[in-house]
């Protein structure tokens, strides 16, 4: 059964920084390409970042580019998410996922507001 489970999230204040993990488990991570997904209140799901099964290749939403940083340990079955610069409108529900299958976290809250 694939697990995912995201952690990190919390209340910010503009300018701030967070570092969200997602602990995996249950699939051959190293093998799976691996996002980040956000929903704000009222809107759908919105595409964050990627990344390549081996951690080489990265791409990001042209709202986050320059501000946050994907990465992944394989060895810990780890995704991260590092988070700076936050704005108001980065506020959402943050969701680990497999690229490929739909499979994703139950999310963790990110709220930046002063």
């Amino acid at each position: 059964e694939v697990q995912l489970v995201e952690s990190g999230g919390g209340l910010v204040q503009p300018g701030g920084s967070l570092r969200l993990s997602c602990a995996a488990s249950g699939f051959l991570f190293s093998m799976a390409g691996m996002s980040w997904v956000r929903q704000a209140p009222g809107k759908g799901p919105e595409w964050v970042s990627s990344i390549s099964p081996g951690g080489g290749v990265t791409s990001y939403a042209d709202s986050v580019k320059g501000r946050f940083t994907i990465s992944r340990d394989n060895a810990k079955k780890m995704l991260y998410l590092q988070m700076n610069s936050l704005k108001p409108e980065d506020t959402a529900v943050y969701y680990c996922a497999k690229t490929a299958g739909g499979d994703r976290g139950q999310g963790t809250q990110v709220t930046v507001s002063s």
